[in-house]
């Protein structure tokens, strides 16, 4: 009978088709050659001319450490000998055994590293975007004149939209490829972040920001299932935490752009009162350029060989992976080692499967609901373990930490200056001006029971500015700009107010008697000091800084201790700093905890990606993946929603949720399975 692979098998010459490794022809092994070629004696190539390989002497020989050739083929022996005590292994972990062997002869070089920058770049994007929103809302509101509940829309829908776009894009990913799904992902955020800049009214900006959302929402999944599958084993872990450190790059590059340009209003042009482009909309510019070069950068990228292989196209694969052997081995400056791989088993796929049900199957619409039911089974599996596993100990961090904790921290301190704002506020009582022209903004006051007789107020801004119970006759307002200004309980009598933002509904309770308004200000009007409040941008760069050294630690350790141990030990001390807390009164104090907090939890971010890459197939890695991060863009919009609540109120509750979370997700994630030494199925 004839062999059912043979046609699955890549062929470069002759003889067995599941080749040796080295010499030999009946060692157990996968599509290798030997060292030796047949070659004419002067066929030498100009790079190997005058090496000797007898001659020369690996350096370390002398101190009896082994050469990393011999620890290579030390641990291939090991997993070939496992593989023979373990009878009827599947055809997937046949390939996944080849292809570990064929990275690690690829190597780790120059290839890895630009495609470590390219996705960097990705994922950078990614953390840009949750950024974006926070920064330019004290202004948009303005030029959009936002009420509170469309300002929290507008924070929500960028993570409704990350939301679906990993659910959409993961899946897609494992169907039509990695790099073909990120560069339309990326290319539908570049497009929908650039007309969020120029859309005039909320609802097309909301509409942008949301499609905008769904696009960047396909980078992690696809970034780390695409960055893994050219990784050997042993640099896995360590070089997926490397990569993580781009989200916080992202965060740093927000906070510095918006605090250079968003202050600088004038930066921008206007047509008419009916077009404006402040500052804020170069700042949404400006955040969709690491997008931009990522897909750039992609354009010469390939595909993932290892998807090529899981969907049969296996001369495509092999010559990627002889591109990346040799781009590697190159820039070592060993251009003579030669790629050994003649040939590389390929699974049965899917579709092979769907061949054989149709055969037993006979309607076309039967045969569609059995493929349907069939791939529903699978997916199942993952969604089930996602959601009853993995979720909980995913959710957990992100609920309490970037996204809860995340929002908390920035308006309990803005809820602290709020109130040291309030306590420095002046009281005027029963006070009587009489023709005076008021020619000074007028800020943080309470006037009560003042008599104001024609008096002018001109060209003044008013903030924080409250009149009770006073009385104003025959006064005249003309060019105010007025902040959180109200008159309550007044009487105004004979009174015009000429090209202020001074509508009725300032006046609470007020009797108006003979009073003119005049040539009102339309739209709403930007509070210069409120909108640049440098704290707002300090803040989120200080917290994205802070996670430096925890992913320096996570990445140098995450191969020595483990990934479970890693998201465990982080979640516990990540608790600690919470209930910290509780002894934080200041602005400073506050700001310390968050910093050391983002340090230390984002090590177990670094851990549950890298642990859920190693977790699945290649078939279902990029789809497990989304899924997993559509919860964690869930937790952000739960958390956001629950912890702001609580601003102004207690912090017992945010802390205790958080606190409590965390030491249950420690304990949790121990149960998770160790992934170090596992070869990616």
């Amino acid at each position: 009978m004839a062999d059912p692979y043979q046609n699955n098998v890549y062929h470069q010459g002759g003889g067995d088709p599941y080749g040796t490794y080295g010499e030999g022809g009946d060692q157990e092994g996968y599509g290798y050659q030997g060292e030796s070629y047949p070659q004419e004696e002067d066929a030498a190539s100009d790079a190997t001319e005058g090496h000797d390989d007898e001659d020369q002497m690996y350096e370390g020989e002398y101190q009896g450490i082994p050469h990393p050739d011999e620890v290579k083929a030390a641990q291939r022996a090991a997993r070939a000998k496992a593989r023979q005590a373990q009878a009827g292994a599947t055809e997937l972990e046949e390939l996944a055994e080849q292809y570990e062997d064929i990275m690690e002869d690829c190597g780790h070089g120059r290839f890895q590293w630009s495609l470590f920058i390219v996705l960097g770049l990705a994922l950078m994007a990614d953390g840009v975007e949750c950024f974006v929103v926070g920064f330019v809302l004290p202004s948009a509101e303005k030029d959009m004149c936002l009420s509170n509940g469309e300002k929290g829309m507008l924070g929500l829908i960028v993570f409704l939209g990350m939301m679906v776009g990993a659910f959409i894009w993961g899946g897609m990913a494992d169907k039509l490829g990695r790099r073909k799904c990120l560069i339309w992902a990326l290319t539908i955020n570049c497009v929908f972040a650039f007309l969020s800049s120029f859309a005039q009214g909320y609802g097309f900006f909301l509409f942008f920001r949301l499609i905008s959302g769904i696009g960047i929402g396909g980078s992690v999944p696809i970034v780390y299932s695409y960055f893994s599958e050219f990784l050997q084993m042993d640099k896995r872990g360590e070089h997926l935490s490397w990569l993580c450190m781009f989200w916080m790059v992202g965060g740093i590059y927000a906070s510095f752009t918006a605090w250079g340009i968003i202050p600088h209003y004038g930066w921008g042009f206007s047509m008419g009162t009916e077009f404006q482009f402040h500052s804020w909309r170069v700042f949404v510019l400006v955040c969709a350029l690491p997008a931009i070069t990522s897909l750039v950068g992609l354009m010469f990228m390939p595909e993932s060989p290892r998807f090529l292989l899981e969907n049969a196209k296996h001369d495509e694969a092999w010559m990627i992976l002889k591109n990346v052997h040799d781009t590697n081995w190159r820039a070592k400056g060993q251009p003579e080692k030669v790629f050994q791989v003649t040939h590389i088993k390929a699974p049965k796929t899917q579709e092979d499967e769907f061949i054989e049900i149709q055969s037993a199957t006979g309607t076309a619409m039967q045969r569609w609901a059995v493929r349907t039911l069939t791939l529903c089974k699978l997916d199942a599996k993952i969604l089930y373990f996602n959601v009853v596993y993995c979720g909980p100990i995913t959710l957990i961090p992100s609920y309490s930490s970037y996204y809860g904790l995340g929002v908390w921290f920035p308006d309990m301190i803005k809820y602290l200056q709020q109130e040291e704002y309030e306590s420095k506020v002046k009281v005027f009582h029963r006070e009587r001006v009489e023709r005076f022209h008021f020619n000074f903004s007028l800020e943080n006051q309470i006037h009560r029971e003042g008599e104001y007789i024609n008096d002018k107020f001109i060209n003044i801004q008013m903030k924080s500015v409250k009149f009770e119970d006073s009385l104003f006759e025959d006064c005249y307002f003309e060019d105010i700009e007025s902040t959180e200004t109200i008159f309550e309980n007044c009487t105004i009598r004979s009174t015009v107010f000429y090209n202020t933002d001074l509508y009725e509904e300032r006046f609470i309770d007020c009797r108006l008697e003979n009073t003119t308004f005049l040539h009102n200000k339309k739209g709403c009007h930007l509070d210069i000091d409120e909108e640049n409040d440098v704290l707002i941008y300090l803040v989120s760069f200080l917290g994205s800084l802070a996670v430096l050294p925890g992913n320096i630690i996570s990445a140098l350790f995450m191969e020595k201790i483990g990934r479970v141990k890693i998201i465990g030990l982080s979640m516990l001390i990540s608790a600690g700093c919470t209930f910290f807390l509780f002894l934080s009164f200041s602005q400073a104090a506050i700001i310390a905890w968050q910093c050391l907090f983002c340090g230390v939890s984002v090590a177990a971010w670094n851990g549950i990606e890298v642990i859920t890459v190693e977790l699945y197939p290649a078939s279902k890695r990029a789809t497990a993946f989304g899924v997993l991060n559509a919860l964690c863009k869930l937790a952000a919009i739960l958390g956001t929603s629950i912890f702001a609540s609580f601003v102004g109120v207690t912090k017992v509750v945010p802390i205790l949720l958080s606190c409590t979370a965390l030491v249950c997700g420690g304990l949790v994630a121990l149960k998770l399975p160790e992934t170090r030494e596992k070869i990616l199925q």
